[in-house]
């Protein structure tokens, strides 16, 4: 819990009070690798920090290698299928661990508490809101303007340590191409 304490004093000055009143609604959840956390048409019911591990977001298909990977979230971030949690309507995609996973969780109808009854609550939506938005926003810009060596280039420097936890495929459906292309890739880069 110290982890999301120190993200969120990055941004804004939280009293004992409202830390503690924000603490009491938070849950640790451990979770095993290649566990779904939530599928296509469940409502997304609350949002959480991963303390550890790593958690991708997909869009299912019959083929499994078809499936369409279009994000994920490490260590010291937010994770939610968050337009599903906004408006408490079924997800369009799934959201799965790619590693053993610890992290915070915090239920729909809590996080409403929180904005109501604490000074820091709308502040921390906000920036939570704020957060997820700039990492959609950062993907659709790399997928509009960078090649797929230089999404993966980017993807590596990021994330040096934990991309080698990402199975291939999944790296290469994020970038945008096939895993014979990446391949092609990775060894023109070394």
């Amino acid at each position: 819990m110290v982890n999301i304490r120190t993200y969120l004093e990055k941004s804004l000055t939280i009293n004992d009070n409202d830390w503690n009143f924000f603490t009491a609604r938070l849950k640790l959840k451990k979770v095993k690798k290649r566990t779904k956390l939530l599928n296509v048409g469940e409502v997304e019911r609350s949002i959480s920090f991963i303390d550890k591990g790593i958690v991708r977001f997909f869009i299912p298909k019959e083929e499994e290698d078809k499936e369409t990977t279009f994000g994920f979230c490490f260590n010291n971030e937010f994770v939610s299928a968050y337009d599903s949690f906004l408006t408490q309507s079924p997800s369009l995609y799934e959201l799965e661990t790619l590693t053993d996973v610890e992290m915070w969780s915090m239920s729909y109808e809590d996080l409403q508490e929180v904005y109501k009854k604490t000074s820091i609550g709308n502040t921390l939506g906000r920036l939570s809101s704020e957060r997820l938005f700039l990492i959609k926003s950062k993907r659709e810009q790399s997928l509009l303007n960078e090649t797929a060596e230089e999404r993966y280039l980017n993807l590596f420097d990021e994330r040096p340590k934990l991309i080698k936890e990402i199975p291939l495929k999944y790296i290469a459906s994020y970038i945008g191409v096939t895993a014979q292309a990446l391949s092609r890739i990775r060894k023109r880069i070394t």
